[in-house]
């Protein structure tokens, strides 16, 4: 059984981050639902094997996926791992 006890935070500073980080959470959450969306329809492309509409939005995926590692939602080898991916099937397709 857990007795954690909630302590609220003294420090200024502290209480700021507290009222920060939940709206920095859902800021996260929405790029990568964005993000996880546009990799999907990227699938879908690629799936349908139009070569030309997918070539054009794997600019676009790898532009949001550069965004989400500059602000830090992604650890940057995780974009790049992603990219990696991407430019692979982009590939197959041809």
């Amino acid at each position: 059984m857990s007795t954690e006890v909630k302590t609220l935070p003294n420090i200024k500073s502290a209480k700021k981050r507290e009222r920060i980080i939940p709206k920095k959470t859902l800021q996260n959450q929405m790029i990568k639902a964005k993000i996880k969306t546009a990799v999907k329809k990227f699938d879908s492309l690629i799936v349908a094997e139009n070569k030309k509409e997918a070539a054009a939005f794997y600019v676009e995926v790898v532009r949001m996926l550069d965004q989400a590692a500059a602000k830090h939602v992604y650890h940057k080898n995780t974009v790049s791992r992603k990219k990696s991916a991407l430019t692979l099937k982009l590939n197959k397709l041809a």
